[in-house]
């Protein structure tokens, strides 16, 4: 087999691990989205994937699947992150691989966690285990891109969201009207559900909940609701508000009090210094990995000023408002575009 045969075999089989890995993205947060596949003579065996922290590692369901464990020792093991190294909710995988005798590893990314980066890596070829590193890098890591990202920077990622009409404005000019004034279509409301169960938090500005009064919660498709968060700097949303139920718990970033009530958090911050700083630690802190973004107007702004945005969705509705409220500009350009329903949504990333 030449050189152009085995790297498209490792490239197939790598494909395969992140197909796996994508099926934890509801619930394998704060943990990496990782899939694994076992190989024998060009033939999977057995394959598994992360389904939520706590849980068993890729590596393991995947042992776990195979029928006939003598193949082990004559069968390379595909992960598209390295596995780990360290005593956390459950094992070292690689006292596992180890143990079952697997000769090859086939890698995509090194792990960016502190107790494992490298050292997963390192304890195989100590071993005797043939490691291969870097098959499909870019793609992997674009998949753990939050994960990496937390890691790497020690803030979650953010990603930024709003839907704009045809002419650029996201609201319709209020006269002290509440409620939501739809600008996208009945399939883009429910990708950005999706988006919702895809990330451990939400954010919204006091003005949004308090003209919109949203729920922020994931109702048209099934999956764990985010943690809402609301910046409230003088506590004006009512208490029977909707971001208040108890689907969800929510933190109150404001500068009066700090304390907890059930599902509700109040959070004092220091409003005279960078409040996005100021959150963007918080949620370090408590491991949260990612925070999408969904308004108001101003509280966008203040992100994409402050260039504390990783990603950007921009959903562009089919209708015309003539005026109101003016969307962002981002002098990015898109990445990739797509249709949903009558609307178009734009992608921008900047990592």
């Amino acid at each position: 087999m030449n050189i152009h045969e085995d790297i498209h075999r490792h490239e197939t089989f790598m494909r395969r691990c992140l197909q796996l890995a994508s099926n934890g993205v509801f619930s394998a947060a704060p943990n990496p989205l990782v899939g694994a596949v076992i190989v024998y003579n060009d033939l999977i065996v057995g394959e598994g994937f992360h389904t939520a922290f706590g849980k068993n590692h890729a590596e393991i369901e995947a042992f776990n699947n195979v029928k006939d464990k003598s193949l082990l020792q004559q069968s390379t093991l595909y992960v598209n992150l390295e596995p780990c190294s360290h005593h956390g909710k459950t094992p070292p995988c690689v006292e596992a691989i180890l143990k079952q005798g697997i000769p090859r590893v086939v890698i995509a990314n090194i792990d960016p966690f502190p107790k494992v980066r490298g050292n997963g890596i390192s304890i195989l070829k100590e071993n005797g285990v043939e490691v291969i590193e870097g098959v499909l890098a870019e793609e992997a890591a674009f998949l753990n891109r939050r994960f990496f990202h937390f890691h790497k920077n020690q803030k979650p990622y953010v990603i930024l969201k709003w839907a704009e009409s045809q002419d650029g404005f996201m609201d319709a000019r209020r006269n002290g009207e509440q409620g939501i004034n739809w600008i996208s279509g009945p399939e883009a409301k429910k990708l950005v559900h999706t988006w919702r169960a895809s990330e451990q938090s939400i954010l919204v500005g006091s003005q949004t909940a308090l003209n919109d009064n949203p729920s922020l919660t994931v109702r048209e498709v099934s999956g764990k609701n985010p943690l809402r968060i609301v910046i409230d700097r003088n506590l004006v949303v009512p208490n029977d508000s909707k971001i208040f139920s108890n689907e969800s718990e929510t933190i109150v970033v404001n500068d009066k009090l700090s304390k907890t009530n059930d599902t509700i958090e109040w959070v004092k911050f220091d409003f005279s210094e960078n409040v996005i700083d100021q959150l963007l630690s918080l949620l370090f802190e408590r491991n949260i990995i990612s925070i999408i973004v969904e308004g108001g107007a101003r509280t966008l702004v203040h992100f994409i000023d402050e260039d504390k945005w990783d990603e950007a969705r921009v959903i562009t509705g089919n209708i015309f408002l003539e005026q109101g409220l003016s969307a962002p500009e981002l002098k990015y350009f898109p990445v990739l575009l797509e249709k949903s329903g009558s609307d178009t949504i734009r992608y921008f990333y900047r990592t």
